[in-house]
């Protein structure tokens, strides 16, 4: 798929997302439906569109994903990279709640009345799979094919901050989107980042359940908003020096990465590519403005009535 009908693809996404949500408000299900149901049904919403536009682009399927093999120095190298890109989505989960609520802690009571096995494969497995095969897969790949490396980064990353629906989730999912995009060029392997966001997940469901266990009245001052504003910035700006201390070795990661998976040569020839002046494919269109706008006004919408 050309990176002038991925714009189409996320359009299409949004609007089935929404004739979904309709369909059940309608139908009066959405909340009896179960979270299970709830959660399989929003990772279908983008993963049987990306596949349905994979094999309707007729190119070979793993020639578009880049599922290769990754060596198991830089699997480890990966698990450093997540754990070294939390702080900074920590960071932009605390800056962002400065504003609107949690909202995992806010459906965290359904996610935590599941089996922890539902969950975990749920939210830590099958939904980052789904999510990478749809962002870093088709929705990157396509707009790689305009030339344009850092639009492709960016723009990707801005709609998979988007398609969370929330202002809390979308800031800290855009940067984690960036770090993902750039995992896979420095690795050439969308495995890398189906780990990387495997693991990003995992941690969260682990921690969840570990605190409603262990250190309940912990869970409950998060879930019920009790931290104050005048800690939450304390907070932030404990949390914004480790973030730039750590993003900064995450990048150095990066770089021991692209050496060891054998890319130090491409990433050379992309950087020239990018720096050449050449002409790049135009990446915004109107189909991806109607759905930027659509998923904002959607994302406000929800605001006001929470705070209605």
């Amino acid at each position: 798929m050309n990176y002038k009908k991925v714009n189409w693809y996320f359009l299409g996404v949004i609007m089935l997302h929404l004739a979904v949500v309709g369909g059940l408000i309608a139908l009066k299900n959405v909340y009896s439906m179960g979270m299970a149901v709830n959660l399989l049904v929003s990772e279908l919403i983008l993963a049987v569109p990306a596949v349905i536009a994979l094999f309707a682009s007729k190119e070979k399927p793993n020639r578009v994903l880049g599922f290769h093999k990754l060596k198991i120095s830089s699997v480890l190298m990966i698990v450093l990279y997540t754990f070294l890109m939390q702080p900074l989505t920590i960071l932009l989960n605390a800056i962002s709640m400065l504003f609107v609520d949690n909202a995992v802690t806010s459906i965290s009571g359904e996610v935590m009345s599941l089996p922890f096995w539902l969950t975990f494969f749920m939210m830590a497995l099958f939904g980052p799979f789904c999510e990478e095969l749809c962002f870093r897969g088709v929705v990157y790949r396509g707009y790689l094919k305009s030339g344009n490396v850092t639009g492709a980064v960016l723009l990707s990353s801005l709609l998979f901050g988007l398609m969370h629906m929330n202002f809390n989730q979308a800031p800290y999912a855009f940067a984690l989107g960036v770090a993902m995009a750039v995992l896979v060029e420095a690795t050439g392997s969308l495995w890398s980042s189906v780990l990387m966001h495997v693991i990003f997940n995992a941690q969260s469901v682990l921690l969840m359940y570990f605190y409603q266990r262990f250190m309940p009245e912990v869970w409950l001052q998060q879930t019920q908003a009790a931290v104050t504003a005048d800690d939450m910035l304390s907070a932030i700006g404990i949390y914004l020096v480790i973030a730039v201390v750590c993003t900064a070795l995450a990048a150095c990661v990066l770089v021991w990465l692209c050496r060891n998976q054998g890319r130090e040569e491409y990433a050379a020839w992309l950087l020239q590519e990018q720096k050449s002046g050449k002409k790049k494919g135009r990446l915004v269109s109107v189909p991806l403005v109607v759905g930027i706008v659509v998923s904002l006004a959607y994302m406000l919408l929800n605001v006001f009535l929470s705070r209605g």
